[in-house]
């Protein structure tokens, strides 16, 4: 009888948890069944998202391959606005800049890359286009802009091939020492050997002119000062001169 009865409180004691605290389990279920739901889709959108820009990229490496200017220029205007978060819109400027230089259209090339420099893009993908860049800039002679884009860079595996740029820029711009300096360290870079020609860097070492020396210019000589004491001798010899031109007629 006492088990029953303990059995019957125990049901009495759930039913009063239950009325005070269900509805905040039924929200806390809702709420996760949500949230689990939310996570879902925007996985499933987000792979959804990814399979598309990859098909549109791989139909603007087809147009780019055949040479197809402007129905390429469609498919990465159409990554660029619709899946410009995805890493594809960032490798359609890539391959529109190569495009564009095949049509030598350079400052597209430039524009294009520059785009990519500015937009959300792994860092490997801005170092490619920093490297592509900075060539297109040497072939428009705009040494300095070269310069201004490549200093200050401490990627290790584009070291040797920014180097050499930065010694072609350096060597334009007549800063001769800057130019060796930039050839030797590609020549002593130890991963420059798979990605710089270091036969053709040395002969551009070897070929830069002579860097001027500057002589010390020489101090332009003092006047010579008057000798304070001689002023008096003068003066004496002059008046001295004076009487010796009176002569005085004999009688």
């Amino acid at each position: 009888m006492d088990d029953l009865l303990s059995e019957k409180e125990q049901i009495e004691q759930l039913r009063s948890w239950w009325s005070e605290y269900g509805g905040y389990v039924i929200v806390g279920v809702a709420a996760g069944a949500l949230l689990l739901f939310g996570f879902n889709y925007y996985e499933n959108s987000k792979l959804k998202a990814q399979l598309d820009a990859s098909a549109l990229y791989e139909t603007l490496t087809n147009h780019v391959v055949e040479g197809n200017l402007d129905d390429a220029e469609i498919v990465a205007d159409q990554l660029a606005t619709s899946f410009a978060k995805t890493s594809y819109a960032a490798q359609s400027r890539l391959a529109m800049a190569r495009l564009y230089m095949d049509r030598n259209r350079d400052q597209d090339a430039a524009d294009a890359l520059g785009e990519l420099l500015a937009a959300a893009a792994s860092d490997e993908l801005k170092a490619v286009a920093r490297l592509r860049l900075a060539r297109i800039l040497l072939y428009q002679d705009k040494p300095q802009d070269v310069v201004d884009l490549l200093e200050g860079q401490d990627n290790p595996a584009f070291a040797a091939t920014y180097g050499e740029l930065l010694g072609d820029a350096y060597l334009a711009l007549g800063r001769i020492a800057d130019a060796q300096a930039a050839y030797q360290q590609v020549l002593m870079d130890p991963l420059s050997q798979g990605t710089v020609d270091q036969q053709l860097v040395q002969w551009k070492a070897l070929d830069l002119p002579e860097v001027p020396v500057q002589e010390p210019t020489a101090e332009p000589a003092a006047e010579p000062t008057a000798d304070p004491a001689a002023e008096p001798a003068a003066a004496e010899t002059v008046e001295s001169g004076e009487s010796d031109d009176v002569v005085e007629a004999p009688e």
